[in-house]
């Protein structure tokens, strides 16, 4: 992924942020990836830390129209993905997705209540509104509009050992191209 891909998308989630009413912590700690894919406007998401604790986290996001985030589960974390602002669509797996499971009921909380989903089926999620996620359950999610921001709140936070993709090249933090000097330090440029 190319730097000047990373200012871009930094820019354009602090105005999305800005414009919806979301102030940032002093110091927010940065994570904007491609997850490996080479295609930013595709597969992207950009995303700060609000609180990294040892028992929770959250993160507040932005995508544009077009970009996914990649079909993957956790090993350990149970996350809620909510829909701030905007309309946001996620797609859920009972399991890895495969020759049969389209189709399987997925039992998910669906802004605290208790829904039955048929594995592959996109759900729309309007402001407010959220989908409780564990360990095993595999989705994606889209933005429906341009002005959507994304928020995840969810046990202790591991994204280097604890998220496992569909499509095993998908590479959570990828090689950066230095094509122009950094606007913010990401996350993976501190490890």
């Amino acid at each position: 992924m190319k730097r000047s891909e990373i200012n871009r998308a930094y820019a354009a989630a602090v105005a999305a942020f800005g414009d919806a009413g979301w102030a940032l912590p002093p110091q927010p700690r940065w994570d904007i990836t491609d997850c490996g894919s080479g295609d930013f406007v595709r597969c992207g998401i950009a995303l700060v830390n609000l609180a990294e604790e040892p028992e929770y986290s959250e993160k507040l996001i932005y995508m544009q129209p077009g970009q996914t985030i990649p079909l993957h589960t956790h090993r350990v974390k149970k996350e809620d993905i909510i829909c701030r602002h905007g309309r946001l669509t996620v797609e859920l797996w009972d399991g890895l997705p495969g020759d049969g499971a389209r189709g399987r009921p997925v039992r998910v909380k669906r802004s605290g209540d208790w829904v039955t989903i048929p594995s592959g089926e996109p759900v729309t999620l309007g402001p407010g509104e959220r989908v409780t996620l564990v360990p095993g359950v595999y989705h994606r999610f889209w933005p429906e509009t341009a002005d959507t921001i994304i928020g995840e709140v969810s046990t202790r936070n591991d994204d280097v050992n604890d998220n496992v993709f569909a499509d095993p090249a998908i590479n959570r933090f990828p090689g950066i191209v230095e094509d122009e000097p950094p606007v913010i330090q990401l996350v993976s440029d501190r490890s």
